[in-house]
């Protein structure tokens, strides 16, 4: 049965553009396969603590965790994260862009996957990726312009990160859903939601 991961990290509710994206491309791959098993997870609602530095000592230092019950649960919470990823054939991701780049709650998240050994390593050669056989789906919503040949391009820190992110750990080729100029016009929005719609009618089972 194929595994999917669904994750939201914007703070806006029933307001986000990114949760509505999100919540498209899995309807639509839902429709193409009942049989997918679906994971969600709401990075905003139920928010990843940030990394501390007795939970990287332990995780990658390879110290013993000991008898603190709050690094105890923070560990296990990690664990848990990194195996719904691991796990997951397909994994969506309903991304807001704030302050030029991704919501903490998002960074936090790929904190807790980016873990040496299980989703890469380092090699003579320089670090390899080790699962590069997931399909990532990004549902981005940005409220002004920051592709190629836009005067904000150097700016852009949200997609070009999460590309980076996700080909460190061995995902090339991350699928892109985006619809920017949020803010711009009520005109510009209702373009934007539109091409977005159309592109998530558009995906297929991989």
């Amino acid at each position: 049965m194929p595994s999917l991961l669904h994750l939201d990290s914007s703070i806006l509710g029933g307001n986000s553009v990114s949760r509505a994206l999100s919540a498209a491309v899995v309807a639509r791959l839902k429709s193409l396969d009942p049989t997918i098993d679906l994971v969600y997870r709401d990075l905003a609602a139920q928010p990843i603590p940030h990394l501390s530095g007795s939970y990287t000592a332990v995780v990658r230092g390879g110290l013993k965790a000991g008898h603190d019950a709050a690094l105890q649960a923070d560990l296990a919470l990690g664990e848990a994260v990194l195996e719904e990823f691991l796990a997951a054939d397909t994994v969506v991701l309903g991304v807001a862009q704030y302050n030029l780049s991704v919501p903490s709650q998002l960074k936090a998240w790929i904190d807790r996957i980016a873990v040496p050994g299980k989703t890469f390593r380092y090699t003579e050669k320089g670090p390899e990726g080790l699962v590069g056989n997931k399909r990532v789906i990004i549902a981005l919503a940005r409220g002004g312009f920051y592709g190629p040949g836009s005067p904000a391009e150097n700016f852009e820190h949200t997609l070009s990160y999460l590309k980076s992110v996700l080909a460190f750990i061995g995902i090339a080729n991350p699928e892109v859903i985006a619809a920017d100029g949020l803010n711009v016009s009520s005109e510009q929005r209702k373009s934007s939601l539109t091409k977005a719609e159309a592109q998530v009618a558009t995906l297929e089972i991989a």
